[in-house]
């Protein structure tokens, strides 16, 4: 009986222990709001050990990160551990190496962090995609308060580290709020570990027709559209987290371990609906309270259509919801799910096409391999045609029908897993309610909960602290050359964007800067410009925003989506977009510009409607440069530096009348070599001469170098090119002794990988193009870090750690955050500029070697 009564103590002290959970995350709208509703659930009960970032779904990673760190910095949980990224790869003979990073789905993961977007083309890159989700609309950086932790170099934890550091230290439960590559890898390099694992809870998935909640179910189209994609015309059957990585989500449910499935089925019962909203907006007691619902506002009010509260449903934060209520059924808490209708079904993950066995080139784990990869089977589920993109021929080909990729499918026989599925939000048991739905109510309440809630927001953090829009004494008029900055962004462009403010304005006179989201950062670093350009004390220099795709690569149909037949040869990871997006972790201690990118927009603009604050709408590079134009005095022309893909440079030139008012255009880029120099291209190793930026847009390239302008290229043979491209246009110095020489240049825009973006020598069809032979390069060092040096136009903020240092001190009366330029002394600016710059190349050269 003691015995008897001893273990039945145990086993009350073991279910009364808080349940371990780890979240993998993309870090979408509604990803946030299931962060906030589980770290406000008490921890004796349920307690988050980490949270991984899901890189190819909704967010990038460089983003993600910081936007993350700031949340828990808000809600005082730096305690919890966060990866993301991984620099490691999957061999051609399916061994997959340590610390793979997540970035591609598993088909196409190689042995390095570049690669093709097969799925996440889905995903569109700009509005209502992944630039708003980045940015959460705009509203992430004029809320969050900035925390201590931020994205290192070499320092940020991995996705597989911290998965592996949760998992080990016992039983754990995993919520997948994304696409489940980083889970499935995780499950695939450690089998021991999944007896740890007791049960995962995923938002993903459509498995039944939910005809009869449409408007019309006459309508067969919409009947015939189980899953979330768009356009539907070459797979209706998807939901975005289950098509990101088919195979993942495959590999995660046929694992062993329990699954509970929150598909569209349920989450389409319970959408923001008009009630909700309103009840929302009338309860905002909390700073994470205030947070979604100005998130959640902003996604109403850019919504495409008039038909949000239909369409727009609480998606992940549900999962969150029903998961919970479920581990309290396991702990006899409920006898019921509180939020959702339950059933077990027999499902699997539709991970190819049928017929299978048949070789097509589309399938990775098959084509040309005389072991398919991992050892899947021959003729077996994974080997039929795999979907290419959102234009597949196959997929659209009457004959064959639709593909179903990443169709959670209801099946039986053995590649059947029973799932418990969540198929319908429960009603509210308050019938005099104006919520309709029970969870509705306890995600408010759990929302405007004090108890723990975050601390405070940016203004509260810094009480002191003012938004002041910076600009050069007006009494100070330029008579520099009016220069357009055309940049993609790179760590070295901001080197030049430097260079280019701080060269007296009687020389040049920087009118305008047009960033580029075709190179190497994401449309969402404009941020990073905006910061820089606030440092410098610059906030009247218009930065405009140009295209999302190369030219050439948009959906024809949908121009939300697209290809990246070139963008794919860029490195997601370090060195890459995580680094690029980030500044090499730098962007996080700049001081704030009260300018920043935002969704707001107007209906002149193509909005679907006006917007609460449209006076803060995002320009367009076309709109800096008519703006530039307009503001030119009479025979005055432009010289315009482009330091990335010229992407933006084909689009202003065809604009009506733009060539009559561009008097240079100095590109930095191309290898014009003998035959014997490779290009830089390493990422396509069949393409021997390319250059970066002509490779990432030939087809913008090509319009560019044929437009009959004057072009001085800048080729890639110098080091540290993208500063010296600034040098050239803005120096007459005799000391650096440059030459030129004119040689009749060809774009290879079409064609064969291997070929495109190379700059031929062509004496019958090139065009004559100005080129920088050789320069001193000691002087032109020199020159760079004097120009840096010197205390003229120099810094007028200081850093946000000094922000944070100042504000502590001025609180007690000691001191003042804001300085002006005249009492900044050279020292300190030496310090500022010196640091971020020695910092970035520092890290260049590493990344290089």
């Amino acid at each position: 009986m003691v015995l008897i009564g001893c273990i039945g103590f145990m086993m009350n002290v073991l279910d009364a222990r808080p349940r371990q959970i780890l979240v993998d995350t993309d870090l979408d709208i509604d990803d946030i709001f299931a962060l906030f509703y589980l770290l406000k659930q008490s921890r004796s009960e349920f307690d988050l050990q980490a949270i991984t970032i899901n890189a190819n779904g909704w967010s990038d990673a460089g983003h993600a990160i910081n936007h993350l760190y700031d949340i828990l910095f808000m809600m005082n949980r730096d305690d919890i551990p966060v990866g993301v990224g991984g620099e490691g790869g999957i061999s051609p003979n399916g061994t997959i190496m340590p610390e793979v990073g997540g970035y591609l789905p598993i088909i196409d993961q190689g042995m390095s962090t570049e690669g093709g977007c097969r799925y996440r083309q889905a995903i569109p890159l700009g509005l209502r995609g992944r630039l708003d989700i980045n940015t959460n609309y705009g509203l992430r950086k004029w809320f969050l308060p900035k925390g201590r932790r931020k994205y290192i170099p070499l320092k940020q934890a991995s996705v597989q580290q911290v998965m592996k550091d949760a998992i080990s230290s016992g039983p754990i439960t995993v919520f997948l709020m994304g696409t489940h590559t980083n889970f499935a890898l995780f499950l695939m390099t450690n089998p021991h570990l999944k007896r740890n694992v007791e049960h995962i809870y995923a938002m993903g998935g459509a498995i039944r027709s939910t005809c009869s909640n449409v408007s019309d179910p006459s309508q067969p189209a919409a009947c015939a559209n189980i899953g979330n994609l768009f356009p539907q015309d070459s797979n209706p059957y998807a939901e975005f987290n289950i098509f990101g990585d088919p195979f993942a989500a495959y590999e995660v449910l046929h694992s062993g371990i329990p699954v509970t499935l929150v598909p569209l089925d349920a989450t389409r019962t319970i959408p923001v609906d008009k009630n909700f909203f309103q009840a929302f907006e009338r309860r905002r007691d909390t700073y994470e309270a205030q947070y979604c619902f100005q998130s959640l506002k902003m996604v109403r009010d850019t919504w495409f259509s008039d038909d949000f509260h239909e369409n727009y449903c609480m998606w992940d934060s549900f999962m969150v919801g029903v998961a919970i209520s479920q581990m309290r059924i396991q702990q006899n808490l409920e006898v019921e799910n509180a939020f959702a209708e339950m059933e077990y079904m027999n499902i699997t993950v539709v991970t190819s096409n049928k017929p299978y066995g048949v070789s097509d080139g589309s399938n990775p784990f098959f084509d040309g391999l005389p072991i398919p990869k991992f050892r899947l089977r021959d003729n077996g589920v994974h080997s039929g045609h795999v979907q290419m993109g959102m234009r597949d021929p196959f997929c659209e080909a009457e004959s064959k029908g639709t593909c179903q990729d990443g169709y959670t499918e209801e099946v039986t026989g053995p590649e059947a897993v029973r799932v418990l599925v969540a198929t319908k939000a429960k009603p509210s048991q308050d019938t005099k309610s104006s919520l309709n739905k029970e969870f509705y109510e306890s995600f408010l309440n759990v929302l405007n909960n004090p108890e723990q809630s975050g601390r405070f927001n940016i203004t509260t953090q810094f009480p002191h602290y003012e938004e002041i829009v910076l600009k050069p004494d007006s009494d100070m008029r330029s008579t520099g050359k009016p220069v357009v900055f055309d940049m993609d962004m790179s760590a070295g462009d901001f080197l030049s964007l430097l260079y280019l403010l701080k060269v007296p304005r009687e020389i040049i006179d920087l009118k305008g800067i047009i960033a580029s989201s075709t190179g190497w950062a994401t449309a969402a670093t404009v941020d990073i410009v905006y910061d820089v350009l606030h440092m410098m004390g610059r906030d009247d220099i218009p930065v405009g925003l140009g295209d999302a795709f190369a030219h050439g690569q948009t959906d024809p149909t949908f121009p939300a989506i697209g290809d990246c037949k070139y963008r794919k040869a860029i490195p997601q990871g370090s060195g890459g977009f995580l680094d690029a997006d980030s500044l090499y972790g730098l962007s996080h201690d700049l001081p704030s510009s009260p300018r920043r990118y935002t969704a707001e927009n107007l209906m002149r603009f193509g909005a679907p409607r006006n917007t609460d604050h449209p006076e803060f709408r995002q320009p367009l590079a076309v709109d800096v440069w008519k703006s530039v134009v307009k503001s030119l005095d009479p025979a005055a022309k432009i010289t315009i530096l482009s330091n990335g893909p010229l992407t933006n440079l084909a689009s202003i030139i065809h604009l009506k009348n733009s060539s009559s008012v561009i008097q240079d255009i100095y590109v930095v880029g191309g290898h014009v070599g003998d035959g014997n120099e490779r290009g830089n291209l390493f990422t396509v190793p069949s393409n021997k001469f390319a250059e970066f930026n002509m490779f990432l847009d030939p087809l913008a390239a090509k319009a560019v170098f044929t437009s009959g302008l004057n072009i001085t290229l800048i080729p890639l043979r110098f080091i540290l090119g993208e500063i010296l491209g600034a040098v050239t246009l803005a120096s007459n110095i005799s000391h650096l002794n440059r030459t030129f020489e004119f040689k009749p240049l060809k774009i290879l825009a079409d064609g064969d990988e291997s070929k495109i973006g190379e700059i031929i020598i062509d004496e019958k069809q090139g065009i004559p193009v100005k080129i920088l032979g050789s320069i001193n390069e000691d002087a032109y060092y020199e020159h760079f870090a004097e120009v840096l040096g010197n205390e003229r136009q120099s810094a007028v903020l200081e850093s946000y750690g000094e922000l944070q240092r100042a504000d502590t001190e001025l609180q007690a009366g000691l001191t003042v955050v804001m300085r002006e330029i005249s009492n900044l002394l050279p020292l300190e600016f030496g310090l500022i500029l010196f640091s971020l710059c020695l910092h970035m190349m520092v890290c260049i050269r590493t990344r290089q070697q």
